[in-house]
């Protein structure tokens, strides 16, 4: 169990729906108390017609950041290969700075190779993209430091995957929240492992939040299990054409009753 107080976030998936649609799912997750707004950073939609509408992952971010005023936003997640490690931290400093401190940097190794296909990128293998991801962060990092003005916070860094071995490593690292993937059993264990990552740099694994999609269903149901493995950041997936904001409801109603 984890001290932490849980935090709903709401997975604005850009996909099956115009921006105006969008834009009024944004405003009314916020209205309705969600923590965290999150799209995602593909090209093409992952479910439904694959050649449906679709939008952009970071000029979304950079207009939610105008159009919001609490919530924190991020991409769960952005993929590395898409933009040099430079340029994607000038960005989420830039992002940041418009919201105000609300910008959470969501990154992962990449994974939709439809994506690279159709936009050039060499896809490579996993092992290939995680390693890129590993010499990107330290670079992110070091150019927030370089950058004037330099963020306005120390950017929260959200790192999905599972990958025991490199994944989880570079959580250990370089995450302020890492993003599970499989059921409550899936991720105690990981957990595990990344407690040795955490001993072996020298980090308390308990700074890290844990973070992971919100179980289908009633939460009542399904919340209390991974709650108990030390998850405390639900996200709910919603995607068009008519995004149904219910179960988010649902889950907000929850995380104040855990939290009360």
């Amino acid at each position: 169990m984890t001290s932490r107080p849980v935090r709903i976030g709401l997975q604005l998936q850009p996909q099956h729906m115009d921006y105006a649609t969008i834009r009024r799912t944004a405003a009314e997750a916020e209205e309705l108390g969600v923590d965290v707004l999150f799209n995602w950073d593909h090209f093409y939609p992952l479910y439904g017609e694959p050649e449906g509408l679709h939008f952009e992952c970071w000029t979304m971010l950079a207009a939610w950041a105008e159009a919001t005023s609490r919530v924190e936003i991020g991409a769960l997640v952005t993929c590395n290969s898409y933009r040099n490690p430079e340029l994607l931290a000038d960005m989420a400093r830039t992002v940041d700075h418009i919201s105000d401190g609300r910008l959470i940097l969501g990154i992962g190794s990449g994974w939709f190779e439809k994506d690279y296909q159709e936009y050039g990128y060499d896809f490579g293998t996993a092992g290939g993209r995680l390693d890129d991801l590993a010499e990107a962060l330290p670079r992110i990092e070091s150019r927030w430091g370089k950058l004037n003005p330099p963020p306005t916070r120390d950017i929260p860094v959200l790192i999905g995957g599972g990958g025991e071995k490199k994944t989880l490593k570079l959580v250990a690292k370089h995450a302020d929240i890492w993003h599970s993937f499989g059921d409550a059993e899936t991720i105690e264990r990981k957990l595990g492992v990344l407690r040795g990552h955490c001993a072996d740099v020298g980090r308390d694994a308990a700074e890290i939040e844990v973070s992971a999609g919100a179980p289908k269903g009633d939460p009542s149901a399904g919340g209390p299990e991974l709650r108990e493995k030390g998850v405390s950041l639900f996200t709910v997936g919603v995607g068009g054409p008519k995004p149904d904001l219910g179960p988010l409801k649902q889950w907000l109603a929850w995380r104040d009753e855990q939290n009360a």
